[in-house]
């Protein structure tokens, strides 16, 4: 009952990022130290996955590198001495874990990313990560606590979390029935419906565990809203068929596709980080008092 296998949608263009993304993924922006691909691989690794595969595009090349063993790289950290870098560089890729590529032609939305899965993954239950959204699980890591959900009930579960109703057209919005704490099965779900249509406001977040039946139901699905096969649309005829969790996940999620959400995520990690924490918490105090007095000044 463990999910062995992640599929990390990495094709997008990550237009509202340029030029930063001209010539590279935006999953390869980081986040204090370590680039947004890499946080979520570590997730997927926490809760059990031993193959990656990850659907990429044009110009996701930068990725590829980030996974691969970087033998000069190795070779010169170990001639000089640098043992603490050299195990950071070692440890973007555990030992046992294994990366496949698989390249999606056209972008023609997350649905069709995920089908592009379909040979890797086979008959098997898999896991989906968006690694634009970075989750910061209290406890444990986010697909670690839906690792458990699944492994009680043996079925799908999404990701969702509250959001506020003005936001909402953002999403996709489930309307669930409680089943437990945090818990809920899923009756519908509806793709970015007006404020006022929405039967919730539990919103879809960037984290799925799925059984392979979605992949024959995304063969089926037409193209939706801005042209695209979403995925939401064959999960909606897969809740028809399975039953369907929606979990809402106990931690902090960073909106990491906008440039706020980004700049939140950088200075909240970097109030974490165990070499930088306390200089940075300093820089912020000293800025704000001095923002303070330039206020008072003027």
């Amino acid at each position: 009952m463990r999910i062995r296998k992640a599929v990390f949608p990495v094709a997008g263009m990550g237009t509202r990022f340029l030029p930063a993304t001209k010539a590279s993924a935006k999953e390869m922006l980081p986040v204090v130290d370590k680039p947004l691909i890499q946080y979520a691989v570590q997730e997927a690794v926490s809760a059990g996955a031993e193959e990656l595969i990850f659907i990429t595009g044009r110009s996701k090349n930068s990725i590829m590198d980030h996974f691969d063993k970087a033998y000069e790289l190795e070779a010169e950290l170990a001639a000089k001495g640098k043992t603490k870098l050299l195990e950071t560089v070692q440890e973007v890729l555990p030992p046992g874990v294994t990366c496949i590529f698989i390249r999606q032609a056209e972008a023609l939305g997350l649905g069709h990313a995920v089908l592009c899965a379909w040979p890797a993954v086979g008959d098997e239950d898999f896991s989906v990560i968006l690694a634009d959204d970075l989750i910061d699980g209290k406890l444990r890591p986010c697909l670690a606590q839906m690792q458990q959900v699944y492994q009680e009930y043996g079925t799908s579960v999404i990701a969702t979390q509250r959001v506020p109703k003005n936001e909402i057209s953002g999403y996709g919005v489930v309307d669930a029935k409680p089943v437990g704490e945090r818990l809920g099965e899923i009756r519908r779900i509806v793709e970015k419906p007006k404020m006022e249509d929405a039967p919730s406001d539990q919103a879809v977040v960037g984290r799925y565990i799925l059984t392979p039946r979605i992949f024959k139901l995304l063969e089926r699905t037409q193209r939706g809203a801005g042209g695209e096969i979403q995925l939401t649309d064959a999960i909606s005829m897969l809740i028809q068929e399975q039953t369907v969790l929606a979990y809402e996940f106990d931690g902090t999620r960073y909106d990491c596709g906008s440039k706020l959400g980004y700049l939140k995520a950088n200075v909240e990690y970097g109030l974490k980080h165990p070499e930088l924490a306390e200089d940075f918490r300093k820089y912020l105090s000293a800025l704000t008092a001095q923002q303070k007095s330039d206020k008072a000044g003027k």
